[in-house]
């Protein structure tokens, strides 16, 4: 007798199983489906990118033998493709680069275009971002308003900083230019006495305070 109810609960148990696929079977083959063609999408993304990423280092190596041959002008105008074309690291290395040589060509407007351009974009990292304040600033150092360059350099200055100390000797030579020879004094021993800051940047700072006289 046992086993009559036991088949009889198997049945019901097959009959609720099946009543509950016919309901909502589709739902779960859609929802199987779309697993897998996102896991699909994912695999294919990562492989996209994988060959960008190939293909722009190919790109920026072609740009850079450019560079080695001498071939200034071809070379910044292959790193300006490599900077739309790419993303990522590539991308803002290439247009550091560009900048380079376009200074270097004697086309410090489009340079710095560059450098502004790169300091404004949040995407890239931080650290780039405030190279190119930098240099934006140093090939503006003669003509620069020196008051608001010394604040655009504020934040670099700060402990911790990647460019600080070469953001604080910009700082003290842009002070000389305010007439702030007391604050480029201080600025200068601080560079001079910081075991942490370059050797050669070091030298320079004392150099400069043996010519300022302290």
């Amino acid at each position: 007798m046992s086993d009559i109810f036991q088949e009889v609960d198997e049945d019901l148990r097959q009959d609720r199983a099946l009543a509950l696929w016919q309901r909502y079977g589709k739902y779960v083959i859609a929802v199987a489906v779309l697993i897998v063609l996102l896991t699909a999408g994912y695999v294919a993304w990562n492989d996209y990118r994988q060959r960008q990423r190939e293909a722009s280092g190919e790109r920026y190596a072609a740009a850079v033998a450019l560079v080695a041959e001498g071939k200034g002008s071809e070379a910044a105008t292959a790193f300006g493709a490599v900077a739309q074309d790419s993303g990522g690291g590539y991308a803002t290395l290439a247009r550091l680069e560009e900048a380079a040589l376009r200074a270097r060509l004697g086309e410090v407007d489009a340079a710095l275009a560059i450098y502004d351009g790169l300091a404004a974009d949040r995407s890239a990292h931080k650290d780039m971002r405030e190279l190119a304040v930098l240099l934006a600033v140093l090939h503006r150092l003669d003509t620069i308003e020196p008051a608001p360059a010394i604040e655009r350099l504020k934040p670099l200055t700060a402990e911790g900083g990647a460019w600080r100390f070469s953001a604080r000797e910009m700082s003290a030579l842009l002070a000389l230019r305010t007439g702030d020879t007391a604050g480029a004094k201080e600025t200068y021993k601080s560079l001079a006495d910081d075991l942490k800051a370059p050797a050669a940047l070091r030298a320079r700072a004392a150099e400069m305070l043996a010519v300022l006289g302290a």
